[in-house]
């Protein structure tokens, strides 16, 4: 148990720093003034937007499926 909580705690530090990392590369103006220029950002957005909108679809008949089998 007490690796799990230390390998747990790497996994939150290691995505802290990657989340900083990201920051700091989202920084870099030029380009995001590429991709807003060439109008790739509105593309780059509605593509993310129908996989995370797949992806709830997919969990929800997940849990339906699910709930059908834990009532027989």
């Amino acid at each position: 148990m007490n690796n799990l909580k230390k390998g747990f705690l790497f996994f939150v530090l290691a995505c802290f720093q990657v989340v900083a990392n990201a920051q700091a590369a989202a920084s870099d103006a030029n380009s995001n003034d590429l991709m807003r220029s060439n109008g790739r950002i509105f593309l780059v957005m509605t593509i993310v937007v129908f996989i995370v909108i797949g992806l709830l679809l997919y969990v929800y008949s997940l849990d339906r499926k699910i709930s059908k089998l834990e009532k027989k």
